[in-house]
């Protein structure tokens, strides 16, 4: 019979069709192997002796809403140079699995736009067989995320779970892949990425991070050649912890009627201007609590000034402001701001190289914001290892509105 629609279907070569058998839903193919393509599995040798038969089935892809199975008749030879009595290799499928690799092609497409139980239920298989499968396409893909053309990286720690379980990432900028992941957000879970990295590290230019103590320890032991960039965003939000730690001071300290001004103003002090709703009328609560306490206003109006440090074009005027800043926040005398002031002044090479790389931990912020998504869609990490490949190909996922 002819061999047209296994090849062009089904992407089996070296057997020929012996019968259809249509039986419950299921469409059976039976093939055997061709002669000139039965051989030894292990030398690759035609001079066998065969040594019995048996029957595989092979899922393959649907011929409309019908499944299909590939019946294969397989001998088991004995090769005469090499001695070893072994089944024929099965060109088709790989080793121990009972579907076609044109099935598996098959469902890994459905993969990308359906999740991984919707293409199990409607392949009729059970949902760790879909996953394997998307795990080993994975695998060969991004195991091993090249090292070769990274220059700016960013290094930061996110949740992935219960009972404060991080794992630290390490990102390319300038192509936007995850390229490590790490146990923890300690020093020592980044000592597998600096193997790795080996004699590369001194093409690393620039690492975007928090301030992280064991971040920089790490960061200078292994990279000292790189310079550090503090990530705007953490220290915004160092800013903002410091103003809420004064807030809460200078509520406590409050009487009865300034502290029903100040009720209700923590977050109306970390908010920018631009972004205060005039229909809550929060600008008034604001300019009431600034009004009513002169600590509270000073801390305010320098967290707002902080944030024109980024403005700046070039690193000497940056230089200036920050060091103003600096003595303006400890002249205040307010405990917080002295403790921030202190905080950028040490760090302040950090803060300045950001005007030489013009990087930040921004995209790494954005690829949390997938992962966050990631976990919710999978109801937890079921296999961290399947986990962490999705990690390595999140550049490549793209989000979408459907309906």
């Amino acid at each position: 019979m002819s061999t047209s629609l296994l090849y062009h279907s089904f992407g089996i070569r070296g057997y020929r069709q012996t019968r259809i058998e249509p039986t419950g839903g299921v469409t059976r193919f039976h093939v055997h192997p061709n002669e000139k393509s039965i051989c030894c599995s292990s030398c690759q040798s035609s001079n066998v002796i065969k040594r019995g038969v048996t029957q595989r089935e092979f899922r393959c892809s649907p011929i409309g809403l019908k499944q299909t199975v590939i019946v294969a008749t397989l001998p088991r030879l004995q090769c005469r140079d090499c001695g070893v009595v072994r089944q024929i290799k099965v060109g088709f499928a790989d080793a121990r699995r009972s579907y076609t690799k044109n099935w598996a092609n098959y469902a890994l497409q459905l993969t990308r736009s359906m999740t991984i139980k919707d293409v199990a239920d409607l392949l009729g298989v059970t949902w760790d067989v879909i996953k394997e499968i998307k795990k080993d396409d994975l695998r060969r893909r991004f195991a091993n995320p090249s090292l070769k053309d990274v220059r700016r990286i960013a290094i930061d720690e996110i949740c992935i779970g219960k009972g404060h379980r991080y794992v630290t990432l390490v990102m390319n900028l300038d192509s936007g892949a995850i390229i490590f992941v790490g146990d923890g957000k300690s020093a020592e879970s980044l000592v597998p990425f600096w193997k790795r990295l080996g004699r590369r590290r001194h093409r690393i230019e620039a690492v975007a991070m928090d301030m992280s103590s064991a971040y920089i320890s790490a960061v200078r032991g292994n990279l000292p050649k790189a310079d550090i960039v503090f990530d705007r965003f953490h220290v915004v939000k160092l800013m903002n912890e410091k103003l809420t730690t004064l807030r809460r001071q200078l509520y406590q300290e409050a009487t009865a009627d300034e502290k029903s001004v100040l009720k209700g103003s923590r977050w109306l002090l970390l908010k920018n201007p631009e972004n205060l709703s005039e229909d809550r009328d929060e600008e008034a609560h604001l300019a009431a609590a600034l009004k009513l306490n002169e600590p509270l206003a000073k801390g305010y109006y320098l967290k707002e000034e902080l944030r024109l440090f980024w403005g700046h074009t070039f690193r000497w005027p940056a230089q200036l402001f920050l060091r103003s800043w600096c003595r303006r926040a400890t002249a205040t005398g307010l405990s917080p701001l002295k403790t921030m002031a202190k905080t950028l002044t040490r760090l302040e090479e950090g803060l300045l190289s950001y005007f030489k790389h013009r990087i930040s931990s921004g995209p790494m912020e954005g690829t949390n914001n997938k992962i966050k998504t990631l976990q919710r869609q999978s109801y937890g990490i079921r296999d961290r290892e399947y986990f962490e490949l999705l990690l390595y190909s999140l550049h490549q996922k793209k989000y979408a509105l459907v309906g």
